[in-house]
């Protein structure tokens, strides 16, 4: 028994991480092409592209803001611009960042039009995250299944220990019922895990 609740302790801290990482993109999805409004709109007013980060920081919420002040701060200090933005773009593991990043340090070398280009940027993000919000709801159903397949075994091991709890106790007092049980949920946190990456699709 201490086996098995020592085993599911450890998991479960590791997949509440995991579900609040991937809110947290998810909301860093749907701010950023805010953000970059936000960027081209300064650049145009006149402001350097740092100050431009600087007033993103300020005035964006999380995660967007902190992000991009955490950015602003770093070449504040002196460190090169490109491995700041490099920085943001290792933090955030999206490929609208990538773009952006890109885009910037390209147009630092050959010169051009830095605004439109976010403004652009900013269009095709938007255009990606419709595509996205509506694979998700496509997909809703099989997350959904995967979900009630997760809490199917624990629910069914609630109701027999209320139902015939003789029975159910076999699993956590002998040593095969623990292995059982250890292996379990071992093979439901693959599970876990293969389900999510069977409805990721990557627009």
């Amino acid at each position: 028994m201490p086996i098995v609740a020592a085993l599911f302790g450890l998991m479960v801290p590791f997949i509440y991480l995991l579900n609040r990482r991937s809110a947290r993109i998810r909301r860093f999805e749907e701010q950023f092409p805010e953000a970059l409004d936000l960027l081209g709109r300064a650049i145009r007013a006149g402001h350097a592209f740092q100050t431009a980060m600087g007033m993103v920081a300020d005035e964006m919420p999380e995660p967007v803001g902190p992000e991009f002040k955490t950015t602003f701060d770093q070449q504040n200090f002196g460190l090169p611009l490109k491995d700041a933005l490099n920085g943001l773009a290792e933090r955030v593991p999206l490929l609208d960042v990538r773009f952006f990043v890109t885009a910037v340090l390209i147009q630092r070398d050959t010169g051009g039009n830095l605004a439109e280009i976010l403004d652009n940027l900013a269009h095709v993000v938007r255009e990606r995250f419709k595509i996205l919000r509506q694979v998700r709801v496509h997909t809703a159903h099989g997350r959904f299944t995967g979900y009630v397949l997760m809490a199917l075994p624990a629910a069914l091991a609630v109701a027999l220990m209320f139902i015939n709890p003789d029975h159910i106790n076999l699993l956590f007092h002998e040593h095969m019922g623990q292995m059982m049980v250890i292996g379990a949920i071992v093979m439901q946190t693959i599970g876990y895990f293969w389900i999510r990456q069977v409805i990721k699709i990557e627009v």
